[in-house]
C-alpha cells in the first residue's frame, strides 16, 4: 500500500488498557529498566492473549484515527526497553543493578556479569500479529545498543563502549528477525543520546550502524527529551545536544520530540540527508491539539525540509494518556496532515 505525502505515525506506545496493566503503579514510578510482572493485572497462564487483546484495539484505534503507519503501541511491554534488554544471555535477572537515570535517580536496571548475545527471537511473533492484523504499512520498536549500554550496570566488558557493541550484535539479529517477519519500519529508540551527549560522541554512532547492518527493510531511529509525564514541570531545552550527528549514521529516518520542547524548526536542516518523523503533539499539555494546530506546526517543519522527506508523529510517551485522549490527539494529528496535504496539491 503505497504511503501519502507527509505520512502518519505513532512513536511506539499508546495506552494500555487498565485491565492488563496497573496503569497507577505504572504512572507513580520511573519506566522499569528489568521486569516487574507484578504490574500486569492478568495472570501468566491468560497474560499473552490480554496482550493480544490490547494489541487489537491498539490497532484499530490507530487505524479509526487516520494513522498511515501502525505500531502495535508496546501492549506487550512493561516500559520501551526493559523487554528487549532482560531477554538476552549474560543478564543478572534476580541480581538486577543499579544506574543513574536521566532524572538523576538511581533506577534498579540488568546487570550485565557475562557475554551479551541474543538467545533467540523476542518480538518476531509480535511483528507477524500486527502485520496480519493492520490494513497498511507497520512499525515495530526496540531500544537501542547505546541506551541499553546507559541503563545497565556493566561488570563483565572492560568499557562501555565495549557493551554497546555488543548489544549492537544482539539487536541485529534481532532486527533481521523482525524484517523477516514483516515489518516495513524497524524503529531504535535512543532517548540517551540526548542524556549523555559526550558517551554519545565517542561510540554511539559506531554502535547503531552495527546494530542495522544488513537490515532488509527501512530503519528508524528515535531521540528526545524524556516523557512529559516524568518531566513534569522541568523545562525542556530548546536544542538537542546530538542531533545534527545523526545524519551520518546508517538509519534512514530521524525521530524527533518536537512540540513539547518548542524546538525551532531550523533544526531539520542538519538533517539533510534523512527523512524526519517530526513530534507534533505536546503530551504536557492537558488541551488536546486541533487539525488546525497540527497543520500549523507541520507548515513551521516544511519551512526547513521538503515534505517527501517528513512523517508526522506525536512526541513520545502516549502511554501515560487516557485512551480517550489518545485517540481523540491521533484524529487531530491525522485531519492536520491531511489539511496540510491538501494545500501541497493545490
Amino acid at each position: 500500500m503505497p504511503l501519502p505525502l507527509l505520512p502518519t505515525t505513532i512513536v511506539g506506545s499508546y495506552p494500555q488498557p487498565d485491565w492488563l496493566i496497573d496503569r497507577e503503579r505504572l504512572k507513580a514510578s520511573l519506566p522499569p529498566r528489568v521486569r516487574v510482572q507484578t504490574l500486569w493485572r492478568v495472570a501468566e497462564p491468560w497474560l499473552a492473549d490480554a496482550q493480544d487483546a490490547a494489541t487489537l484495539v491498539a490497532i484499530r484505534d490507530q487505524e479509526e484515527a487516520g494513522i498511515d503507519i501502525v505500531g502495535d503501541g508496546e501492549m506487550r511491554r512493561e516500559s520501551y526497553s526493559n523487554r528487549l534488554a532482560t531477554a538476552l544471555s549474560g543478564i543478572d535477572i534476580d541480581n538486577p543493578g543499579a544506574a543513574m537515570d536521566r532524572t538523576g535517580k538511581l533506577n534498579p536496571v540488568p546487570r550485565v556479569t557475562g557475554p551479551i548475545a541474543r538467545i533467540g527471537p523476542i518480538e518476531a511473533q509480535d511483528v507477524a500479529f500486527l502485520k496480519r492484523h493492520a490494513r497498511g504499512p507497520v512499525k515495530i520498536t526496540l531500544p537501542g545498543p547505546f541506551t541499553m549500554t546507559q541503563q545497565a550496570q556493566n561488570d563483565y566488558y572492560a568499557s562501555d563502549e565495549a557493551l554497546a557493541m555488543a548489544y549492537a550484535e544482539a539487536v541485529n539479529d534481532e532486527i533481521r528477525d523482525l524484517f523477516a517477519a514483516g515489518a516495513d519500519i524497524v524503529q531504535l529508540d535512543e532517548p540517551y543520546l540526548q542524556a549523555r551527549p559526550d558517551a554519545a560522541r565517542d561510540y554511539a554512532l559506531a554502535a547503531i550502524d552495527r546494530a542495522i547492518a544488513g537490515a532488509g527493510g527501512r530503519t528508524a531511529l528515535h531521540v528526545c527529551f524524556g516523557y512529559a509525564h516524568v518531566h513534569q514541570g522541568r523545562a525542556k531545552p530548546r536544542g538537542y545536544d546530538f542531533l545534527a550527528e545523526l545524519d551520518a549514521c546508517a538509519v534512514d529516518i530521524i525521530s524527533i520530540e518536537a512540540a513539547q520542547p518548542r524546538l525551532d524548526p531550523a533544526t531539520l536542516a542538519g538533517l539533510f540527508s534523512k527523512t524526519v518523523m517530526y513530534g507534533v503533539l505536546d503530551l504536557n499539555d492537558p488541551n488536546p491539539e486541533t487539525p488546525q494546530g497540527v497543520a500549523e506546526r507541520i507548515r513551521g517543519a516544511l519551512e526547513h525540509i521538503p515534505a517527501e522527506r517528513l512523517i508526522i508523529a506525536p512526541d513520545c510517551g502516549m502511554k501515560y494518556l487516557s485512551r480517550e485522549t489518545a485517540f481523540a490527539r491521533l484524529r487531530a494529528m491525522a485531519e492536520g496532515a491531511a489539511i496540510v496535504r491538501a494545500e501541497l496539491a493545490i
